[in-house]
């Protein structure tokens, strides 16, 4: 009976034993940066199994900082929490089985006191840093002048090009958003965060990839991944009222005001601004590399004002932003352009005004709500309004010859294009006994048309949008399902009016007048719903499946009026009230209707695999499409309905050498169809120097997108190395077929598919610290291949022939700053190079190897009364253009003398632009097909008095005192990066 008994004992505890070890227990937790506040990215949390500290399972915390272990069984643990710079967190942890969730709640991280004292001592700030895919650049190694906004730091990142307009590309990648602290600032523009945001609250930037809100919550890649800016603020500065204003006022009528208010409490932020400046919004760029070779298009008026906010608690997350902003713009330019032809080039010169006045509204929100660790809800609506007036005005002309040739007397052609002003030069007025002045026209012989236009265009818009996602984890081990809704909403209105006066000189009859009037409303809406699911197949190893529908419809309805029909008839101007009969006098060649009608379908399936040292993830999507159309042109109508089937494959893998090492490797084809007016055999002649025609027979273009990433990062040497390649090539390229009429100056159109398009881009990022610190070098190389294919038109009409022309264009460009950086005195040199070789197969006469270069210097010295001297200058040079001037030097040189007082809260500036008056509003751009040079109204060289406040309310003493620090220039040493780009990169027009 004992022997039963001890049997049935034993088998108990074997029994309970076998269920103890069973893995049903799930470890969740939330880590954060103590004095921060901000999430812990990448933080590598461990369990290891007591008594022996034996490692049972592990993984790296997510953007949030949040992690969820995967199951283990019941026993005693020690949770293991480390991050790079930070101590490590030690959490003992007895798990039962009669608790299946075990969640440790917020774990915030100390400081490193080691690393902190040594970087206090020696006060070394390295310029990049790298966790996986995050860059993150620290903004005390970067010198601004005093005042500077986020755009003149963001210059100076290694790497980093900001282009006229504000668009960021950060190694060859484009910025699409901006956040602060982990939550998108005004929706995530990067514009308003580049004008507004003050350096001095800027602690760190991280640059990384950041996948759609329904990737992050499901885990399966939808391919709408982006590269974002995060900042970071100063420690201390997020605990209480952070303030800046700056007015100032200047010469030649310049002025600029801001002030913004933030409010941060810990996962709460508040931001209130506005500004109002006609400086083209453009800042003082005060060292780190060669003043901007920027133009200045027109003169430009911007007013904005906007309030942004933010909080969470542990289950909701609230965040919005609301925005009024204000442009007008003057734009006044003379030029000419080029057609290269195989016959004979074409010759056109123009001059314009543009004045445009748009006010625009713009509200987001943004709610995600985590009921349980196992539910997220996001809630995201959108809301747009703007209306818009502009004005334009052109005269223009066409020759068969180069008007700028020295038979002409050096006549400047841009004089001689006004319609009026010619009829008095032509000699045949004399019959008709008018007045004729004594002088001719010195063009008339090579002259093919001169057209005289003016318009005014108002438009009204209002657009709405919102998405609704829905993601339940079925399980711990990666099991899921998700839901996403969204609809969208637009309604416009734009009224048209135009005059329009051609003169031909080789044409019966010779003169042609359009007075139009359009009206065209436009409304179209959209709705659609995706579904996804994953389902472990394996360990770490994920089978994604996803399904869309997608239903979408556009109404455009456009009415035409031709005025010379009606009362009034030339007398009529595009300021005047319409004719009271306009309505009578309906064009139907130009007016049109158009309905669409869209049902889009996607299915995808995927495989991702999840290891330590790489991730993988791979998938093929199904997308069947059918479009209908309704059209009416005249007495043109149809109903038609366009099938087509598309699939999109797609490859990424991540190999993580290391935390601070990666490999990564991503492919993505999309297919793109042409529109459905394209397809069209009908003729559009609204511009009779422009008509354009359908092609029935395009076919959809697939596009290929091949990328190569590669960072490497040592701390101890503040050294760093960074590759990004991307290939793409386009099948059944939409390309246009043009043919040049010599009689009249005028171009023919159509869409035609063209294969051999392609091109490569590469870059190549290294920096360093020499050792003591004191010196940084850094180097930015890049390669940019372009296989360029289009049509070429020989002859016209019935003897025209079309011939395929293959254009390319190498283009090798190196950028390499050296620094020296104390306490007081930062000197910094810099230099530029890009070298291009242009090649036309058929027109080898237009091969040139241009290469524009720069090299100058920049210092900031700070005195101890706090007074601060910031220059530049710089040498930017263009040779080897067959277009003598181009080839031109333009030496710039800015300078600021800035004074600090009232224990640091107040500075006053004195900022001098191009004091040397030898910036250009020269515009120039040089391609296989034409050349373009335009020139501009702007006003480049003057100079501006800058008082700036700030006020830090609640803010903790130490932050205080490094803001203090920070402003005096004791912020450590470590050295400007690449300063602003080099001519003919980042956005502007190339050569």
């Amino acid at each position: 009976m004992n022997k039963i008994l001890t049997v049935a004992v034993l088998l108990l505890t074997a029994v309970s034993t076998a269920f103890s070890q069973t893995k049903n227990i799930t470890v969740t937790g939330h880590v954060l940066e103590a004095e921060t506040k901000e999430p812990a990215i990448q933080a590598n949390v461990q369990l290891l199994q007591l008594p022996d500290s034996t490692y049972v399972t592990g993984i790296a915390s997510e953007v949030t900082g949040r992690f969820t272990l995967p199951k283990v069984s019941a026993g005693k643990y020690v949770l293991k929490i480390s991050y790079i710079g930070f101590k490590n967190k030690f959490i003992p942890l007895q798990l039962s089985a009669s608790t299946p969730t075990k969640n440790v709640g917020t774990v915030e991280l100390e400081t490193d006191a080691v690393l902190l004292s040594e970087a206090v001592v020696t006060a070394e700030a390295p310029q990049v840093q790298v966790k996986e895919d995050t860059l993150v650049f620290n903004s005390s190694a970067y010198r601004t002048p005093q005042g500077a906004m986020l755009e003149e730091l963001v210059k100076k990142l290694p790497g980093a090009e900001v282009d006229d307009d504000g668009n960021i590309k950060i190694n060859g990648k484009d910025i699409s958003k901006i956040m602060v602290n982990g939550k998108e600032f005004f929706g995530g523009d990067v514009q308003t965060g580049l004008k507004n945001l003050p350096v001095e609250m800027v602690d760190k930037l991280k640059t990384y990839d950041r996948q759609s809100d329904m990737a992050r919550m499901t885990g399966i890649d939808d391919g709408e991944e982006e590269t974002v800016l995060d900042l970071t603020v100063k420690k201390g500065m997020n605990q209480g009222w952070v303030m800046n204003a700056d007015v100032a006022g200047g010469t030649e009528s310049r002025y600029s005001a801001r002030a913004m208010v933030n409010y941060f409490r810990d996962n709460t932020q508040f931001s209130l601004m506005g500004s109002a400046n006609n400086v083209n919004d453009q800042g003082f760029s005060g060292g780190g590399g060669p003043p901007r070779w920027r133009r200045n298009n027109g003169l430009t008026a911007t007013k904005m004002i906007g309030a942004n906010f933010a909080t969470e608690t542990d289950k909701l997350e609230v965040g919005g932003s609301v925005r009024y902003n204000y442009r007008d713009n003057d734009a006044i330019s003379s030029g000419y352009v080029e057609n290269f032809l195989t016959n004979g080039n074409s010759y056109s010169n123009s001059n314009s005004q543009n004045r445009t006045k748009r006010h625009e509204l713009n509200a987001n929100f943004r709610l995600e709500w985590k009921p349980d660790s196992m539910t997220n809800v996001l809630f995201r609506p959108n809301f747009s309004y703007n209306k818009s007036n502009s004005y334009s005005g052109s005269e223009s002309g066409t020759f068969s010859e180069d008007p700028y040739g020295a038979e002409y007397g050096g006549k400047n052609p841009n004089d001689y294009l006004s319609i009026d002003e010619l009829i008095k030069l032509d000699p045949v007025v004399e019959a008709s006994g008018l007045t004729r002045n004594t002088l001719e026209d010195p063009f008339k012989d090579i002259r093919l048309n001169v057209a005289n236009n003016k318009s005014l265009n108002k438009s009204n818009n209002i657009s709405a949008d919102a998405t609704l996602i829905l993601n339940r984890k079925l399980s711990t081990n990666g099991r899921n399902i998700g839901l996403r809704l969204r609809t969208s909403y637009g309604d416009s209105e734009s009224d048209a009016y135009s005059q329009a006066i051609t003169r031909y000189y080789n044409m019966t009859p010779e003169l042609d007048s359009i007075y139009r009037y359009n009206t065209t409303p436009t409304n179209n809406y959209s709705y659609s719903g995706e579904l996804t699911y994953s389902e472990p197949i394996a360990p770490k190893t994920y089978l994604q499946f996803s399904y869309e529908f997608e239903y979408s419809y556009r109404e455009s309805d456009r009415h035409t009026y031709d005025l010379l029909q009606s009362e009034g008839g030339k007398d009529w101007n595009i300021y005047a009230p319409l004719p009271g009969n306009y309505l009578a006098c309906e064009d139907p060649e130009q007016s049109k209707y158009a309905e669409y009608k869209s049902y889009n379908h996607e299915a995808e399936v995927a495989i991702r695999f999840n290891r330590e040292k790489w991730n993988l993830h791979a998938g093929l999507s199904f997308e069947p499409q059918t479009t209908k159309m309704s059209y009416r042109k005249d007495t043109y109508m149809i109903d038609t309905t366009r099938n087509v089937f598309n699939f999109s494959p797609n490859v990424d893998l991540r190999i993580n050498f290391s935390k601070v090492s990666q490999l990564r490797l991503t492919y993505r084809g999309r297919s793109s169809q042409p529109g459905m007016e394209q397809l069209l055999p009908i003729e559009d002649n609204s511009n009779p120097l422009n008509v354009s025609t359908g092609n029935p027979g395009l076919k959809p273009e697939f596009t290929h997108n091949l990328r190569f990433f590669y960072n490497d990062y040592n701390a101890d040497l503040q050294r760093g190395i960074m590759s990004h390649v991307n290939f793409s090539m386009t099948q059944n390229s939409i390309s246009t077929i043009r043919q040049y009429d010599s009689n009249t100056g005028g171009w023919r159109t159509q869409p035609e598919n063209i294969n051999g398009q392609w091109n490569v881009f590469g870059v190549l990022g290294f920096n360093t610290a020499l050792p003591n610190k004191k010196y940084t070098i850094n180097s930015f190389s890049n390669v940019n291949f372009n296989n360029n294919v289009g049509y070429l038109t020989t002859g016209q009409g019935a003897e025209a022939i079309v011939r395929k022309n293959t254009t390319t264009n190498l283009s090798l460009g190196e950028r390499l700053n050296a620094a020296y950086r104390n306490d007081w005195f930062e000197f910094g040199i810099n230099g530029s190079i890009n070298y291009s070789w242009e090649k036309d197969k058929l027109t080898p006469s237009n091969n040139q190897k241009p290469y524009t270069f720069s090299y100058g210097a920049n210092t900031q010295i700070m005195t101890p009364w706090n007074m601060t001297l910031t220059t530049n200058i710089s040498n930017q040079s263009r040779r080897g253009y067959s277009d003598s001037s181009m080839n031109r030097n333009e030496l710039i040189w800015n300078a600021q003398l800035s004074q600090t007082f009232l224990k640091g809260a107040a500075t006053v500036s004195f900022e001098m632009y191009d004091i040397l008056k030898q910036q250009s509003n020269i515009t120039r751009s040089l391609t296989s097909s034409g050349r373009s040079v335009y020139q501009y109204n702007g006003v480049n060289s003057y100079c501006m008095l800058h008082l700036t406040y700030r006020l830090n309310i609640f803010g903790s003493k130490e932050a205080r005192e490094k803001m203090q620090q920070h402003r005096n220039g004791f912020g450590g040493p470590g050295g400007p990066g690449f300063g602003g780009p080099p001519p003919g990169m980042g956005g502007r027009r190339p050569f």
